[in-house]
């Protein structure tokens, strides 16, 4: 570790430090073997702002706290409270998970046996080597307890940890369907949102931190021993490892949560607060407060987490949720700010995967195609383009092109020649790809807030009926919009993203805002998939990799690298770009010696016969091979390579 914090394991014990501006004084806490009873307490010797101890006979597996000593009182920022037992910002590994519980907003409040012990851990170097994941790729989207959960190979005792994710079954699941890199939603350790426990809920997502380097003890049993074992198996088989991580907030909330860590060790620093007012903490996330990232310590504990992650277990990068936090200073989000620049020029992170999720609800909050190369980064005008093409929404020809070819218009305003988009229709936040086609308004009372939590507007239809169907035609109907749905990712130019179990039909019962949702709602139920649907899935994927005018993330130069058709086979003209009745594109890449690969978008409810140039005839992607006009079913899209 840097001089930011932790602990440095010898032969002979080992060192402690805690980095705290404010606090007066800082106490060592050690426990038993099972983290139930204080031994001893020890009082850290102050070198500057760091407080250090060393303390003899101090082995691996030993458990740990702190208590920081100094004013309590919250209109100055000053949260104080030696009552409270604090965990380690720089924690490795944690003894149990974190609860909630009124204690632990409640002063003078003893939590020792409440809060999770810190493990003194001596961590191994996994080997270094260059990301998997390159620009273009596909990028699997997991929640680690919900993916394996219901998987009926993966032992019982493992199932819903990363551990599973090593599993032959499911790696043999991952390549059949060509991913590039599983994208980990958070496995670091959270604590529930203080409203879920009396509403018999409880977190599942994993987006509300307090240890941002410690594994969840629920989904990593293992540690970092485990994390890096799956990473190795996986990579074993070409599938590279993201992990999403939250530097925007942590689980400490506003000013009635829980002292858990940093806001007990020193808040004022840790923590964005209005300028002038220490008392009220800025609230740029919608959870309660906001990480001051551009704070020296905490941009130290931010690249310290992205370095030990990449050196203990050999990840290939990381995706950051609410990510303009990481360049937002007094004056506003910074896309070459100290924090964002440190992040890209580190010798060890300089060559990692980094994915920004492009907004948070501050003022300027929404920066998407802003952050600095070569960071990726969520396009929701993307996602939203297409679901309204496919909704059927007027006008939206010339937008859902601009998507298709990359969104030059988000990531070409600097003179960028590539993109950076990473191109998704559904995540984990919002329903999911077969709910888009089966419920036109969300369905959130399971979640307790009287369906007033998640989005409103999600440009989505329920094909004539809201909700489950056993009508033939209804569920046809909406098979046919997922299939075009799945298609038109995997055809769109930029890397893309999809979701765990999206390419098996799964539901959520029209919930867009599961994340309070631990059960079979999110679980996915491997034995319920659609196996057409993944088979699709599949065959899309290997054509991407065979296709490099697919995988290639620059942008159309117009100079007959590709062709736009109207309905009739004609190239695009304006009057046809602007035709708000239009209900077909065609998109043909064109190679040196002439088209290579036609794909037609078909969102009208009438089949189509499209012209196309080349006069050999064109082979689906299903192997039949037509001469022109190609046949085009109604509310699909027809992939076409040029016959030999």
């Amino acid at each position: 570790m840097t001089t930011g914090g932790g602990v440095i394991l010898t032969e002979a014990g080992a060192e402690f430090s805690l980095w705290s501006h404010h606090a007066e004084q800082v106490e060592l806490c050690l426990f038993d073997a099972r983290g139930h009873r204080e031994l001893r307490r020890l009082r850290m010797n102050r070198d500057g702002d760091l407080h250090r101890l060393f303390v003899d006979g101090v082995k691996a597996g030993d458990r740990y706290g702190y208590r920081a000593y100094g004013p309590y009182d919250p209109d100055r920022g000053l949260w104080f409270d030696p009552a409270k037992l604090l965990v380690d910002p720089y924690a490795i590994e944690l003894d149990r998970p974190f609860r909630h519980d009124p204690r632990l907003t409640q002063f003078g409040e003893e939590t020792a046996d409440l809060v999770p012990k810190a493990i003194v851990t001596r961590t191994l170097q996994a080997e270094q080597q260059p990301p998997l994941f390159t620009p273009g790729g596909l990028i699997y989207e997991i929640s680690v307890r919900g993916f394996t959960r219901l998987h009926p190979q993966v032992p019982e005792a493992q199932r819903g940890t990363v551990a599973a994710l090593s599993h032959p079954a499911v790696i043999a699941h991952l390549k059949r369907l060509g991913v590039d890199a599983v994208e980990l939603m958070p496995i670091t350790a959270w604590i529930d949102e203080r409203h879920l426990p009396p509403l018999g809920l409880s977190n599942s997502w994993g987006y509300n931190p307090v240890a941002l380097m410690a594994l969840d003890p629920r989904l990593c049993p293992g540690g970092v021993p485990e994390l890096r074992r799956t990473v190795a198996a996986l990579r074993d088989a070409g599938i590279g490892v993201i992990l999403d991580l939250v530097f925007n907030h942590s689980g400490e909330s506003d000013r009635y949560g829980t002292t858990l860590s940093m806001r007990g060790i020193d808040n004022l620093s840790y923590y964005r607060h209005v300028e002038g007012d220490p008392a009220t903490l800025v609230n740029h996330t919608g959870c309660g407060n906001t990480l001051a990232c551009d704070h020296p310590q905490m941009r130290r504990l931010i690249l310290d987490t992205l370095r030990h992650f990449t050196a203990s277990a050999g990840v290939d990068g990381f995706r950051f949720d609410l990510a303009p936090i990481l360049g937002r200073t007094s004056q506003g989000f910074e896309p070459r700010g100290e924090t964002l620049t440190a992040l890209l020029s580190d010798d060890l992170l300089q060559d990692r995967v980094m994915i920004a999720e492009p907004w948070d609800i501050g003022p300027g909050g929404y920066q998407l195609g802003n952050f600095p190369p070569p960071f990726l980064e969520w396009n929701d005008r993307a996602r939203d383009t297409i679901r309204r093409y496919w909704r059927g929404d007027a006008g939206m020809t010339g937008a859902f092109a601009t998507a298709l070819a990359g969104s030059s218009d988000l990531f070409g305003r600097n003179g960028e020649d590539q993109t950076r988009s990473v191109n998704f229709i559904a995540a984990h936040d919002g329903f999911t790809l077969a709910d888009l086609t089966a419920y036109a308004f969300k369905h959130n009372e399971a979640n307790g807030e009287d369906n007033r939590d998640g989005h409103n507007d999600n440009h989505s239809w329920n094909n004539g009926v809201e909700g489950e169907s056993h009508d033939p035609a209804v569920l046809a109907a909406r098979k046919a919009d997922l299939a075009a749905l799945i298609s038109t990712l995997f055809v769109s130019r930029g890397s893309i993203m999809l979701t765990a179990g999206d390419e098996g039909g799964r539901s959520q019962q029209g919930n867009n805002n599961a994340y309070a949702q631990d059960n079979a709602m999110t679980w996915v139920d491997w034995q319920a998939w659609d196996e057409d649907l993944i088979r699709l899935t599949a065959k899309l994927s290997a054509l991407r990799k065979s296709c490099a005018s697919l995988r290639d993330q620059h942008f159309f130069s117009g100079k007959g690298d590709v062709t736009w058709l109207n309905a009739a086979g004609q190239p695009m003209t304006v009057e046809d770009w602007e035709n708000p009745s239009a209900t077909a594109l065609g998109m043909v890449l064109n190679g040196e010696t002439g088209p290579q690969l036609a794909i037609i978008f078909n969102r009208g409810h009438e089949a189509l016969e499209m012209p196309l140039p080349g006069e050999k005839g064109w082979k689906v992607l299903d192997g039949e091979t037509q001469l022109s006009p190609v046949r085009c079913p109604a509310r699909s899209v027809t992939i076409l390579t040029a016959a030999d």
